[in-house]
């Protein structure tokens, strides 16, 4: 070993800022403190890390191979150290990363950040989006987070509880609507557009279509939801998506919700979180609080307005 760890807070600074000068000023340090700290950064790894290109210093490949772990790593110290053998929301400064999708953000995320606003004035909630390259890893990055937002059983030997239930429905231009449900045929002929379409991720209504012997001809293929009446208003396209994002759609996105012919598939939103986590005070608060998150969307899904109903 016989490196100082302490030497990993200018790294995360310096291939953060790539500017000894700027991660200085992050820092609260001196320029020379943070040059000397580069100079034993580059011995150690044999690398100069940092490389002049014209007015700029740019990351060398194994730089930018560095930078997300060094992140994470310094991300997972301080989660350490924060930790505390009990947690008083009402007095508690800290604050909690969680991955969701855009619709989550917009249901389960803001009775989330309402209810910790109540609760704990000085907690702060930071939300990053979820992609297919985050749930193939989620074992690896629910180490630097408080927790993932993801259907009921595509994590495995982690813990999670659920929150809230959805399911898939389909969305089409208002007036191609042929059939309501459309037919199996047309749902194999007509194009589509999928989120989080990665089969190996298993995040993707594909595998209710398959289930059918249907293989969709995908033409679009994106990573949110709230986006699909754009890419489908005016055009032949079908989409798939969550019931709880058609209520988010613009009222005049000229789309119609319509029920697959073999029925969308049930959806259990839960939260998931490494087993590191599992005994800390403040997870534990945090547990429950989305918990009763998971409960006000569930109560309020009966004021919304029913599958078919024209999004115009």
């Amino acid at each position: 070993m016989g490196l100082d760890l302490n030497l990993l807070v200018p790294l995360d600074a310096l291939l953060q800022e790539r500017s000894v000068t700027r991660a200085a000023q992050q820092l609260g340090l001196s320029q020379p403190t943070v040059s000397a700290a580069l100079a034993r950064l580059r011995r150690h790894f044999g690398d100069e890390l940092l490389t002049r290109v014209g007015n700029q210093y740019e990351l060398t490949p194994l730089a930018e191979r560095l930078a997300p772990h060094a992140k994470r790593t310094l991300d997972s110290a301080n989660r350490v150290f924060d930790t505390r053998p009990d947690f008083d929301p009402a007095i508690a400064e800290r604050e909690f990363t969680l991955i969701v999708t855009d619709v989550q953000l917009a249901t389960f995320g803001r009775a989330l950040t309402a209810l910790v606003h109540e609760a704990a004035p000085g907690v702060k909630l930071r939300f990053q989006h979820n992609s297919p390259h985050l749930v193939r890893g989620a074992q690896e990055h629910l180490r630097s987070v408080d927790g993932m937002v993801l259907p009921q059983g595509l994590l495995a030997n982690v813990p999670g509880i659920d929150l809230y239930e959805d399911r898939w429905v389909c969305v089409m231009t208002q007036g191609t609507v042929t059939s309501a449900p459309p037919t199996p045929e047309e749902l194999a002929t007509r194009p589509w557009i999928l989120p989080y379409y990665l089969p190996s991720c298993g995040f993707s209504p594909l595998h209710g279509l398959h289930a059918h012997g249907i293989e969709p001809r995908v033409e679009v293929a994106i990573e949110n939801f709230l986006t699909m009446p754009y890419l489908i208003a005016g055009t032949d396209r079908i989409g798939v998506v969550p019931e709880s994002a058609t209520r988010l759609f613009p009222p005049d996105s000229d789309t119609v919700v319509v029920e697959l012919p073999f029925g969308g598939g049930r959806l259990v939103y839960s939260l998931w979180w490494h087993p590191l986590h599992e005994r800390d005070p403040a997870h534990l608060w945090l547990r429950r609080t989305a918990a009763e998150a998971g409960r006000m969307i569930a109560a309020s899904t009966a004021q919304t307005a029913p599958t078919g109903t024209p999004r115009n």
